[in-house]
């Protein structure tokens, strides 16, 4: 199930002004630490702009938390089985790269998976976030190959490759490549 429709735009709009207002911030807080202008993000919150992964990325971090995090459904407890047909999907507006929370919310678990499906031609860049240093990543890749750049670091990934990553470090996702490639990021949350 594709949810990239409007609805989903306006639920990434209230699930970030939910977040902002928990942590008591005005607009102009959330501008001021992210780096996203004051009606950029009103916009976003409205429903009526759709945020770039980069974008998302930068607001996640101003909010003290992290993609996978943002895209988990309540606080509820959560069942221990997610099915694919259940599973939040979202694209990129940007460059087309699709992904998916593979993981079930809520089961207390540090791990978060997510299936990425990353277009011919695309790059993605990730600046340094804010996050705690003990939160890290792994990428795994499925098919296709992928160039990777986790800090000062550049590694062409073919098939059945892994590599580990810090979160807190600038990333660059590149796919030079004519085929899709498609890859699991496997979060870690607890401390390394």
């Amino acid at each position: 199930m594709e949810s990239t429709s409007d609805t989903f735009e306006t639920d990434i709009g209230e699930r970030m002004k939910a977040l902002r207002l928990a942590q008591t911030m005005t607009l102009d807080d959330l501008a001021g630490r992210s780096g996203v202008s004051r009606a950029m993000i009103s916009r976003i919150e409205r429903g009526e702009a759709s945020p770039t992964a980069q974008l998302l990325a930068r607001l996640c971090s101003a909010l003290g938390t992290t993609l996978s995090r943002f895209f988990a459904t309540g606080d509820e407890a959560g069942s221990p089985l997610l099915r694919r047909a259940e599973q939040r999907v979202w694209r990129d507006p940007e460059t087309g790269y699709l992904r998916r929370s593979v993981s079930p919310d809520n089961v207390g678990s540090p791990v978060d998976i997510v299936e990425v499906e990353f277009p011919p031609g695309a790059r993605v860049v990730f600046e340094r976030q804010q996050f705690d240093p003990g939160f890290t990543q792994h990428l795994w890749l499925f098919e296709g190959r992928l160039t990777m750049t986790a800090g000062d670091e550049t590694h062409v990934l073919e098939a059945g490759d892994c590599l580990f990553m810090r979160l807190a470090e600038a990333h660059i996702f590149h796919n030079p490549h004519g085929e899709p490639a498609r890859y699991a990021i496997i979060l870690n949350r607890s401390k390394v």
